[in-house]
């Protein structure tokens, strides 16, 4: 099953840095990056506020554990933000493409 995972970033080095190895490791087909996006949430007893770089990661549920492993290493963030969710629907042409990017059958 195809997924769509995202990932926040502190910043556009580091986005494009986690994108790239991501793609090169065949683990994603494509990976989008968003910036400018405002983060409100609780850590360690505060409420923070940050601006960060959104990934948007195209990939498959059989890339998904070798993808989370690799973030977690390469992440700044003691907790990273990883999320994914079950692209159930999508141009046929495109999921294929995604589908040969990852060597999935």
């Amino acid at each position: 099953m195809p997924l769509l995972i995202f990932c926040t970033c502190p910043d556009a080095d580091i986005a494009e840095q986690l994108a790239r190895e991501l793609v090169a490791a065949k683990l994603a087909a494509c990976v989008n990056i968003l910036p400018g996006v405002r983060s409100i949430y609780a850590w360690q007893g505060a409420i923070e506020s940050t601006g960060e770089h959104l990934l948007l990661i195209k990939s498959h549920r059989e890339r998904y554990a070798e993808l989370e492993a690799l973030l977690k290493q390469l992440h700044p963030y003691d907790v990273p933000e990883i999320i994914a969710l079950p692209i159930e629907r999508g141009s046929a042409d495109y999921l294929h493409w995604m589908n040969s990017c990852l060597a999935i059958d």
